[in-house]
């Protein structure tokens, strides 16, 4: 989910929130609420998180912080548990969610799930109409040839994503898209097995993966960008519906 920080005042705030976190894990709303005290609310309780990911999880326009509203709860916090165990290693993340419990960062997850702040407009893309032509092809079609599904086989038809498990692609930048394809391709970002994005982006190549990135990067927002129910198709590789 996070990158990377861009800037101290950025750090700055979100540590400073995670105080805030940190006291209400802790108490759980258990203490009378008093005019000293910031507000018992989820709202309140992720403001750590708004600096990269917006106040409603919409994203930010730093490319490399990722949209989280309305992916799959399970999705989200998969990836709150992968980050708290340090198996995805991106120090702040690793830092703001070392000590707090599993309810709490369920919580969390079903706060951002249940966010639905319109998607941004597609950036125009910088790549040729060939490149994306070639994305369009992998993204829908895949490669039988090389083994590569297409993107529309488990992130569903309208890459929406598919309950509890299947993040939506819609919304997120090409940088991004691209450096997550990266850290599946070279074992930076894992997943408990059987681990099928590493699988499938290994038999990508880095022209493979900068087509794919740009052509999701173009896509508009459908109608209904809510995420299929589980059990809506059938995956390939044997996945189950909650890769992390």
């Amino acid at each position: 989910m996070f990158a990377r920080y861009t800037a101290p005042a950025v750090a700055i705030a979100a540590i400073t929130a995670l105080a805030t976190m940190a006291v209400l894990a802790a108490t759980d709303g258990a203490t009378a609420q008093t005019v000293n005290q910031p507000p018992d609310t989820m709202a309140a309780r992720v403001e750590a998180c708004t600096p990269c990911h917006g106040n409603k999880g919409e994203g930010t326009s730093d490319v490399y912080f990722p949209r989280l509203a309305g992916k799959p709860a399970g999705y989200l916090y998969n990836q709150l548990l992968a980050f708290r165990s340090g198996r995805r290693k991106y120090p702040p993340m690793n830092y703001l969610l070392e000590f707090l419990p599993d309810p709490y960062l369920e919580a969390m997850a079903e706060y951002f799930a249940s966010e639905h702040p319109p998607l941004p407009q597609p950036a125009p893309s910088e790549v040729s109409k060939d490149v994306l032509a070639h994305g369009e092809l992998l993204a829908t079609s895949g490669d039988a040839g090389r083994n590569i599904p297409a993107c529309v086989s488990c992130h569903g038809p309208g890459l929406t994503g598919m309950q509890p498990g299947i993040p939506g692609l819609l919304g997120l930048r090409a940088n991004y898209i691209s450096a997550q394809l990266g850290g599946w391709r070279y074992g930076t970002r894992t997943a408990k097995s059987p681990d099928c994005m590493q699988l499938v982006a290994g038999h990508l190549t880095e022209a493979d993966v900068t087509a794919v990135a740009a052509w999701l990067a173009t896509r508009p927002a459908p109608s209904n960008p809510a995420p299929v129910p589980k059990g809506t198709y059938a995956l390939p590789f044997g996945c189950g519906s909650q890769p992390n």
